[in-house]
């Protein structure tokens, strides 16, 4: 049943006369006109900023302007790759991002399909309700609400342990236990908020599929899997191609929190040296070069991602 499922197909339009296409293009004028302020965006703070990279080729002095620094090439480049500090920070990085991806990037597919099995309506809109919460809370809050949580002194899990005798630990405090503290903490904050995508891909589904499997005996378990897994598989490669490009983007505000000198050396990435390089020590080539590198790693990602999606699956961002 599964194999006869495909995804549409994209539609192109032809036109037989530049009229046909004039006239086209006013019957969707408000849609072109909806999009400017976008369009805008990115150009102005997306785009314009690009050429700012220019200076991770300089020895960028803030005095002398872009126009007026000395050209180093790629010295910088040279210079994050032998620092052994870097090195350690992204191999960070790399690791957060991977336990990302394997642990939190599931979460939400989990959480569409078990709420589509609500029946109750009242029931399913309250769970709703409450796994989204999370999502509007700033990570300095969340910051807060885990360290009350994991307080050696006071906290609600060192509590639990307490009452099997084993001794309060200071979770915030151990390099071991950072990136697990990352990856939950964000798992709790943004998995409701992202089941509204699969959510909607899911409703999207023609309900005559589900009828054709019941008449032939399938039961709930065997339509998530031979009906609403693979109609919403080419939302689920899109988000995870979106995904891998931030692969090295995992945030500056979320790990900054629980971040402090006795679990640094687990817990920095490179949003965070860039903050502390960048802002603080004002290595702003240096750390120019470092943010084009990610971006660099990002876009090869997405064009990997997507090649082997496509030979797949058939699916793909372009």
């Amino acid at each position: 049943m599964a194999s006869k499922i495909q995804a549409a197909d994209s539609v192109q339009v032809q036109f037989g006369s530049k009229k046909a296409k004039r006239a086209f293009i006013r019957k969707y004028a408000a849609l072109y006109l909806i999009s400017i302020p976008g369009i805008i965006y990115f150009l102005v703070f997306k785009y314009v900023p690009l050429l700012g990279s220019v200076i991770a080729f300089q020895d960028y002095n803030i005095f002398k302007g872009v126009t007026g620094s000395e050209w180093v090439g790629l010295d910088h480049f040279k210079r994050m790759f032998e620092y052994d500090e870097f090195v350690i920070i992204l191999k960070n990085t790399l690791l957060i991002g991977l336990y990302d991806l394997v642990f939190a990037f599931p979460v939400p597919i989990i959480l569409a399909l078990l709420l589509n099995e609500v029946r109750i309506q009242v029931y399913k809109r309250i769970v709703q309700t409450v796994i989204y919460m999370p999502h509007f809370l700033s990570w300095v809050i969340v910051g807060g609400i885990v360290a009350g949580l994991l307080s050696p002194s006071s906290g609600f899990v060192n509590h639990i342990l307490g009452m099997f005798g084993i001794e309060p630990i200071y979770f915030l405090g151990e390099n071991s236990y950072i990136r697990t503290i990352l990856i939950s903490s964000g798992i709790w904050k943004d998995s409701g908020w992202g089941t509204i995508i699969y959510l909607a891909a899911v409703a999207g589904i023609n309900p005559d599929l589900y009828e054709a499997a019941q008449i032939d005996g399938a039961n709930r378990l065997r339509q998530t899997f031979s009906i609403t897994i693979p109609t919403i598989m080419p939302t689920i490669t899109i988000l995870l191609l979106l995904h891998m490009g931030n692969f090295l983007d995992f945030g500056f505000e979320r790990v900054y929190i629980f971040l402090n000198p006795l679990n640094s050396e687990n817990g920095e990435i490179l949003d965070t040296y860039v903050y502390r390089a960048g802002l603080v020590d004002r290595q702003y080539s240096y750390t120019t070069a470092i943010g084009l590198f990610k971006s660099l790693v990002g876009l090869a990602l997405i064009m990997i991602g997507n090649t082997f999606s496509k030979k797949a699956t058939g699916e793909g961002l372009y």
